[in-house]
């Protein structure tokens, strides 16, 4: 089975965003991907810069025709895609992931920078869902950043996961090459150890190009459950295609040592940190 992660630019333009979708869709399907990661608010675009950007980009149904527009587009292929999620008042970053057959998983960014709180209201669950290519959970970029997002995600039973980012270089602290940046650093390293630790495989997708002030990363990648990078785009636009036996290589990775049973939950603390106490 061939899974794939998308790098690429999206913008306030929803036609022009959907053209490219086709297009990347298009060109899974042609290489044989059953699983296609597009980014984080592929739809619509991200925010134009994280000093409180209210306006944000337009907000769609959560059943609406734009999500039976990405199912059409999607076919065989399972889509997973990011977008604005209109609900009421409220306004959600959220996910969701389609095929022909309609809406199959959603979620809701649970863990919001700063510069998304004026934006967005934050999402309150980690929920695995089944899909033709197996269990799969969605992540949203700072979501990733919190070990906790992940594990609750596999400890649902998903061996998959998809994490679908708009990740910026560094703002406060920019490197003259992409490669040397923070961010950058961190944005790999945040993949490789939310797989290796879960013993999961995770499809990284990313935004490229810029919106407003904020420069992002690319570097969309597949990454083993061992935490090996597969397949990834560096910063480039493009597509990283990895072709595995998902089932065999999770079962591989949990042959002798698995992360997920050998746990010692009884041994570990939840600390409020407001009141200083378990």
């Amino acid at each position: 089975m061939k899974l794939a992660a998308v790098a690429a630019p999206f913008d306030r333009d929803l036609d022009g965003d959907f053209t490219r979708v086709e297009r990347l869709v298009a060109q899974a399907r042609a290489a044989g991907v059953r699983l296609l990661a597009l980014p984080e608010a592929c739809l619509g675009g991200y925010l134009a810069h994280l000093r409180g950007d209210a306006e944000g980009p337009p907000t769609l149904d959560p059943d609406g025709p734009e999500i039976r527009r990405l199912a059409a587009i999607a076919g065989d292929v399972v889509v997973c895609a990011g977008y604005c999620e209109e609900a009421g008042t409220a306004r959600y970053n959220s996910a969701v992931c389609v095929n022909g057959d309609g809406v199959l998983g959603r979620h809701r960014k649970v863990h919001l920078p700063a510069g998304e709180a004026a934006a967005y209201r934050p999402g309150d669950r980690f929920t695995a869902f089944d899909t033709p290519v197996g269990r799969l959970g969605l992540l949203i970029d700072y979501d990733k950043t919190f070990p906790e997002a992940a594990r609750s995600l596999a400890l649902d039973g998903a061996e998959v996961l998809a994490c679908l980012s708009a990740w910026p270089a560094s703002i406060t602290n920019q490197a003259p090459r992409m490669a040397q940046d923070r961010q950058s650093r961190l944005f790999d390293l945040y993949d490789c150890a939310r797989a290796a630790e879960n013993q999961v495989v995770l499809v990284s997708a990313n935004q490229t190009g810029a919106m407003g002030g904020l420069r992002f990363l690319g570097q969309s990648k597949v990454v083993g459950p061992g935490g090996n990078i597969l397949a990834r785009t560096w910063a480039k636009a493009g597509l990283a295609v990895a072709e595995l036996d998902l089932a065999a290589e999770v079962a591989q990775a949990r042959r002798i040592l698995r992360h997920l049973d050998e746990r010692r939950p009884d041994s570990y603390r939840t600390l409020d940190t407001r009141a200083g106490r378990p």
